[in-house]
């Protein structure tokens, strides 16, 4: 390891090779570097609307992760012309309202199945449904005049951001409205002082960071679909990503919420938000329940996010990105002890991926591997560290300590360290790359996960040694499986690429895979959310006292069960109409 052109040397003196530190920005777009040559993997962004689609994705109908999904409420309205009428009614732009439903005096033209499909389809390919409508409001003003008018009609309304979600939580299952909030992408106000910003719900995360970059901060939270994915469905699925290890959770960023409310009003509840009444956005409110909390992660099902106060903390001026290899999973862990052990706050990420994952983005690029040697036995485990603080000297000298460490000790057996900004991202796309690089393998089932770290990597060997015991490797059916994820919080990916999307190789991953994480203390979710895919394998992670409490809040803020009907949770029973049965 004596390259200096982006390898680690021997002791700290080769971190002087780093020509300076580098700021990770939220560009996609990467050049090729001698340090890494996949840096032009990164994913590009992808508007929603001009989306290319399969149309082979499985009826959400049936719930493909493991069991039938709840039969269409007979009590939802069909939706019909005179609904349209009102819509276009409201919405401020004809251009704000898709329909597959004709008009019945020509005062509007009725769209295709083919212009809805960006909107009823996940972008896995995996969960469809069969929305005759979207609507995509710019304000808050039409999104409650919408939401009362879906209530009072016992209309089904899916909210949607971005679509970038992976577990089906953002598309119809049946005929339910699309309520897409893609119009309302407004800056609404950043205090430069506090950082505190103010945005709509559907502001693209890659737009807020770069709106934020020039002022010195930066978007808390980063992630592979920042290009597409809004800030509204960030917060509303509590949206993980690489930077948690150093600033935390969105329920610790987000400062206020503004939502409308499932009610005959629309009503809109306003929590710590400027100009929304009471405390504005305030890192200290201790006045009653934190109701912003509720919403966040809740995935649509308590109310419609239409607007988020954020904290962002301040653009780092001083960044360093090495990736090494090391032989084992427990050297995995111990170069994690020994980072936080040394690096301290300066630690911002640290990823990890194995030999399959590294096989498969290189096989996608056809690209060469950036270390110099391969490793022992033909196979290895990959950790990104990034250091991020305010002083270039003072980060170099704790970076240096660390790997000069990790070599005398023989934990690490190789290792690239970024010289400029390019080489970073280069770097960074290794990690990123790899969703991408499995979608093009083949059909992916993914499976978002806590596990202790004690026993984090034994889940992945398990699946495959059972996949092998199974025969789903020899005869194809799975094309290999590939552990990834973020080792600062616990959060394992596991992507099992197959041939396709079948009972046959379903069925042997779930509920197998939900039993697993259990026997480990772990929790079957750890960003991703539930979505239709795990609304009903929630007890897997939570008691039965703790779904029944989280059934009733839901109860009590949706009573008539409008939005996201069949997700997030096994059915509730719902206000029934005067003279009628409770409905499930």
């Amino acid at each position: 390891m004596a390259r200096c052109a982006g390898a680690i040397g021997a002791t700290a003196r080769a971190l002087k090779c780093s020509a300076r530190p580098v700021a990770r920005t939220a560009s996609v777009a990467v050049a090729s570097t001698s340090a890494s040559p996949l840096s032009h993997l990164a994913r590009p962004a992808v508007p929603l609307a001009t989306r290319t689609l399969s149309s082979r994705a499985f009826s959400t109908t049936v719930n493909r992760s493991g069991g039938v999904a709840a039969p269409r409420r007979p009590d939802f309205k069909k939706l019909d012309a005179d609904d349209v009428a009102f819509f276009r009614s409201v919405l401020s732009s004809p251009s704000s309202l898709i329909t597959t439903i004709e008009s019945p005096d020509g005062s509007w033209s009725a769209a295709t199945s083919e212009d809805l499909i960006a909107y009823n389809l996940d972008w896995m390919d995996k969960y469809k449904g069969n929305s005759p409508i979207v609507l995509k409001p710019k304000t808050t003003g039409e999104v409650s005049k919408i939401i009362a008018y879906c209530y009072k009609k016992r209309i089904a309304v899916v909210p949607q951001g971005g679509n970038t979600g992976l577990v089906g939580g953002g598309v119809p299952v049946y005929d339910e409205l699309v309520l897409n909030t893609e119009g309302m992408n407004q800056i609404r106000d950043f205090d430069d002082v506090s950082g505190i910003l103010t945005t709509d719900a559907g502001c693209i995360l890659e737009v807020l960071s770069n709106y934020l970059q020039p002022k010195g901060y930066m978007m808390p939270l980063d992630l592979g679909a920042k290009g597409s994915c809004h800030i509204g469905g960030n917060v509303s699925t509590n949206a993980g990503g690489l930077r948690l290890l150093r600033y935390g959770s969105l329920h610790g960023s987000v400062l206020g919420i503004e939502a409308v409310l499932p009610d005959e009003h629309g009503t809109v509840i306003s929590v710590n938000m400027p100009g929304g009444g009471g405390a504005g956005a305030l890192r200290k409110d201790n006045t009653g329940y934190d109701l912003k909390q509720l919403f966040i992660g809740a995935e649509g099902t308590l109310g419609v996010v239409t607007g988020v106060s954020i904290l962002t903390p301040r653009l780092p001026s001083a960044v360093n990105v090495a990736v090494l290899s090391v032989p084992d999973f427990e050297s995995v862990q111990t170069v994690f002890k020994e980072a936080r052990a040394q690096l301290g706050e300066i630690l911002s990420a640290f990823e990890f991926w194995d030999q399959e994952g590294l096989d498969l983005v290189l096989a996608h690029t056809g690209a060469k591997s950036p270390f110099e040697s391969e490793p022992e036995g033909g196979r290895a485990f990959y950790v990104l560290i990034e250091t991020s603080g305010s002083n270039k000297d003072h980060d170099d000298e704790k970076l240096g300590g660390l790997l000069e460490k990790l070599l005398e000790d023989g934990i690490i057996a190789d290792g690239t360290l970024a010289q400029d900004e390019t080489q970073a991202l280069g770097l960074w796309s290794l990690r990123e790359s790899l969703p991408e690089a499995a979608g093009k393998l083949g059909k992916v089932l993914k499976f978002d996960v806590s596990v202790p770290l004690s026993r984090y990597y034994e889940l992945v060997e398990e699946a495959r040694e059972r996949f092998d015991k199974m025969g789903l490797v020899a005869d194809g059916s799975i094309k290999t499986t590939v552990g990834y994820g973020h080792i600062g919080d616990s959060n394992l990916h596991i992507n099992i690429v197959a041939k396709e999307y079948n009972e046959k190789t379903e069925s042997a991953v779930e509920p197998w895979i939900y039993e697993a994480v259990a026997k480990r203390n772990g929790s079957i979710s750890a960003e991703h959310g539930l979505g239709l895919m795990k609304a009903n394998h929630v007890h897997y992670s939570k008691t039965e006292p703790a779904i029944a409490l989280m059934q009733q809040i839901r109860r009590l803020f949706d009573p008539r069960g409008i939005l996201n009907p069949g997700k997030y949770l096994p059915p509730v029973e719902h206000l029934p109409e005067e003279g009628q049965e409770k409905i499930k």
